[in-house]
C-alpha cells in the first residue's frame, strides 16, 4: 500500500539513500531538509532530477528540525498536498568528535537539539495527524553507539543518541493504543559510504583539546578512527540501512518489528539491547499493560 513518508535530514548519507529507496518501492516520499533554496538547493534540484529520470515520486520540502515553526509548517505542507502523512522517520542527526572535555555546555546542547529535540519537534506536529487516522508508523533511526562499544571521543554524540533511543521505546508505549507503531533502526558504525565521520564537528575550546592531543593521548583520535575502519568489513553498504528501512515500512500493519540492527561491525549493541527490550516487555507484563507492546486498531 502506497504510504506517504516523511524523512527527516535527507539532504544526504543515511537519509537521502532511504529517501530514494522508499519512493522506488511505490511511497510517496518528502525528502525534508532546511535552506532548500539555499545551502541545498543543488540537493533539492538533484532529488527534482532523480524523481523524474526514475518516474518516483519523491519531493523535497523545507524542514528544518531545530526550529519549531519550519517543522510546523513543513508537515501544514505536506498534509495540505496529501490529505495525510503514514509514516514518520527521524534520520536528523549530527556527529562530533573531540574529547569530550573540549566541547563547551553549548556544544552539548546544539547536538542534543538536532538529535533528541528534533524529533520532539517533528511529532509533535505529524504524531495529531497520525492519531487522528488511528493508524501509522514512527521509524527512528538510532545508534549502535547507543548500547554497543563505546570508543573514545565521540562522547557529545553517543549521549545524544543515547538519549533519542531511550525517548523512541518510551514514545513506542504512549502510541500503541492510539494504531501507531514504532520500530527502532539501529546502524552500527559505517566509516564508509556517507559523510557522518567526514563532517562531524569538533571541540570549540581549542586550547583545551591541545592538551589532550600534545599529552598522554596524543595520537588517539587517528588510532582511535582506524580501529573502527579496521572493524567495518569492506562490503559493508550504507545502503543496506535505507534497504532496512523499506522492508519494514512494507510490512503489514502490526508486523513490523521494534528493534532492527544493522550492524556489520558486530559492536554488541544487538546483545545487549535484546536484553533491555526483554526486560521492558516483562515489566509491562507484570504491571498488566502488555496490550502497549503492540499496537490495535484504534477506538
Amino acid at each position: 500500500m502506497k504510504q506517504i513518508i516523511v524523512i527527516s535530514g535527507a539532504s544526504s548519507g543515511f537519509g537521502a539513500l532511504t529517501a530514494r529507496a522508499l519512493a522506488h518501492a511505490g511511497h510517496t516520499v518528502y525528502a525534508s531538509m532546511r535552506e532548500t533554496a539555499g545551502r541545498n538547493a543543488p540537493q533539492v534540484a538533484e532529488a527534482a532530477r532523480y524523481a523524474a529520470g526514475n518516474k518516483v515520486d519523491l519531493r523535497t520540502v523545507e524542514l528544518d528540525v531545530a526550529n519549531d515553526a519550519s517543522v510546523e509548517a513543513g508537515i501544514a505542507k505536506v498534509i495540505a498536498e496529501c490529505g495525510r502523512v503514514d509514516v514518520i522517520i527521524h534520520n536528523a542527526g549530527h556527529m562530533s568528535f573531540g574529547p569530550a572535555e573540549a566541547f563547551t555546555p553549548e556544544q552539548f546542547a546544539q547536538l542534543y537539539d538536532i538529535n533528541v529535540l528534533s524529533t520532539q519537534r517533528l511529532n509533535r506536529a505529524a504524531l495529531p495527524h497520525m492519531r487522528k487516522q488511528g493508524k501509522g508508523l514512527v521509524v527512528w533511526v538510532s545508534s549502535s553507539s547507543a548500547r554497543g562499544g563505546t570508543p573514545p571521543y565521540l562522547s557529545p554524540y553517543f549521549a545524544a543518541k543515547a538519549a533519542m533511543d531511550s525517548l523512541a521505546v518510551s514514545y513506542a508505549s504512549e502510541l500503541t493504543r492510539w494504531g501507531i507503531e514504532t520500530s527502532i533502526v539501529v546502524p552500527g558504525a559505517f566509516t564508509k559510504g556517507t559523510n557522518h565521520f567526514a563532517h562531524s564537528g569538533k571541540p570549540a575550546d581549542e586550547a583545551r583539546a591541545a592538551e589532550y592531543n600534545e599529552g598522554p593521548y596524543a595520537g588517539l583520535p587517528e588510532q582511535s578512527l582506524k580501529g573502527l575502519a579496521s572493524l567495518e568489513p569492506e562490503d559493508a553498504d550504507p545502503a543496506t540501512v535505507a534497504d532496512a528501512i523499506v522492508e519494514i515500512v512494507n510490512l503489514p500493519y502490526g508486523k513490523r518489528p521494534f528493534r532492527r540492527h544493522i550492524d556489520p561491525s558486530q559492536d554488541g549493541c544487538e546483545i545487549v539491547n535484546g536484553v533491555a527490550d526483554r526486560v521492558r516487555a516483562e515489566m509491562f507484563r507484570r504491571i498488566g499493560l502488555e496490550d502497549l507492546l503492540s499496537v490495535r486498531a484504534a477506538g
